[in-house]
């Protein structure tokens, strides 16, 4: 396997989507289907925006600081991306919400990686060279050991999740 960053990233863009495809496809009354997929997509963002937060974006903003606008608003889709993973970790795909907050994160997620892969990925290869990719993309598949797997609950969303559910 490669350890170019940008192919890695393309790799798990590629399996987020084929989750998205699936879940899509399972139709309005299939739960126990949709909670294992959606089980399957929290997994892949959460330890897919750790390895890209801590080790890509991290890296890039050091060897190429004039990327940092780019950067900074993936960082922010990003955020927006594990508010409803956390929050979708909290209901059941029998929830009233859970169907359109699914759909939102899959929306968001999809025009991120767009914008991801259109834009910044040709910026950043043109700026960096092999080695440094190959180099990011060593140490994103070690925090890749070392990601969480689940999203992470603050104590005040598990309070507002509850009262939006009740």
């Amino acid at each position: 396997m490669s350890h170019d960053a940008i192919v890695m990233l393309k790799e798990d863009h590629k399996k987020v989507r084929a989750l998205f495809r699936d879940f899509r496809k399972a139709g309005d009354n299939a739960h126990a289907t949709k909670a294992r997929l959606a089980d399957k997509i929290l997994e892949e963002l959460t330890v897919h925006t750790y390895i890209e937060n801590e080790g890509m974006y991290a890296d890039v903003r050091t060897l190429a600081p004039e990327l940092e606008d780019d950067i900074l608003e993936s960082l922010e889709e990003h955020h927006v991306a594990d508010v409803l993973c956390m929050e979708l970790s909290l209901i059941s795909p029998e929830n009233s919400h859970f169907d359109a907050k699914m759909t939102v994160l899959m929306e968001n997620v999809e025009h991120h990686i767009e914008e991801e892969e259109g834009e910044w990925f040709p910026k950043v290869r043109e700026k960096l060279g092999r080695n440094d990719l190959q180099d990011i993309g060593a140490r994103m598949e070690q925090l890749r050991k070392k990601a969480p797997k689940r999203p992470s609950h603050p104590r005040s969303l598990k309070k507002a999740v509850k009262a939006l559910v009740s």
